[in-house]
């Protein structure tokens, strides 16, 4: 079974109601041409009823960008996956590397939010990178080997292998830094990856879709797109852009028709 690929876009902090209207509105005129990708937009949580309002009747999916690991209850401010599910969300991040940086969540917290939306039938996309000190000390593939065992080595992982669940690769080093990382040394980190998946279950890691999420644009997303294990763009800044970020899609969805992926 081929992989769809996806070109998902993170808008983090950022947006009003007037800009995300009219960006949904550009978005969809030409969304329904990349019929070989799988469009995604996660925004802010103000924003989702505006992108379910406008993104119903189209092939763009929306989704948000944290959930608290909390089904309900005494916690001030959090939003739930039960309530992104009454705005029809279809993926949530968890563990992106900012909520890993700056909120100091830890695996296990990650691990539960990954489950709480599972359980609320909710794809999460599940994120892991390196800093460039786990670089520089060669101990990244120890440091996404914890964050992807914090999952998998759960009790519940077993029961949810064919839930659909993402996984993205973020290079925390190669994000505004002024440092890029080669399409090489990405595909390298996606197929270890995709090989401890394999460990739990060959079939769910070769249907496992992996997306990069590493500054990708116009000028580098064909490079990426066409290693193998590469299924995909989590795209940050460009993502803000209309005309780039459909631009992303076009190049994205042209591999995948010149390829038969």
């Amino acid at each position: 079974m081929a992989r769809i690929p996806m070109v998902a876009g993170n808008w983090k902090m950022n947006g009003s109601v007037d800009f995300t209207r009219e960006f949904l509105g550009q978005l969809t005129t030409t969304a329904g041409e990349e019929n070989a990708v799988e469009t995604l937009l996660l925004l802010p949580y103000l924003y989702l009823q505006t992108a379910q309002q406008l993104l119903n009747s189209s092939n763009v999916a929306w989704g948000a960008q944290n959930v608290s690991e909390y089904a309900e209850g005494a916690y001030t401010g959090e939003i739930s996956g039960n309530m992104l599910r009454d705005f029809a969300c279809s993926y949530v991040l968890v563990g992106h590397s900012e909520r890993r940086s700056t909120y100091l969540e830890t695996n296990s917290q990650v691990a539960a939010k990954f489950f709480q939306a599972i359980n609320t039938g909710i794809k999460p996309i599940l994120c892991v990178g390196e800093t460039l000190e786990d670089r520089n000390n060669a101990t990244t593939f120890n440091v996404i080997e914890q964050q992807l065992h914090a999952v998998f080595e759960n009790s519940q992982f077993k029961n949810c292998m064919g839930s659909g669940f993402i996984i993205a690769y973020e290079p925390v080093w190669a994000i505004g830094t002024g440092k890029v990382a080669t399409p090489e040394q990405v595909q390298e980190i996606h197929a270890f990856i995709r090989q401890i998946l394999a460990k739990y279950d060959n079939n769910v890691a070769n249907v496992t879709r992996i997306l990069y999420g590493g500054s990708v644009k116009p000028e580098n997303a064909m490079e990426i797109f066409k290693q193998k294990d590469i299924d995909g763009g989590l795209v940050g800044g460009a993502s803000l852009h209309s005309d780039i970020f459909r631009e992303v899609i076009s190049i994205c969805n042209r591999f995948c028709l010149q390829s038969t992926c």
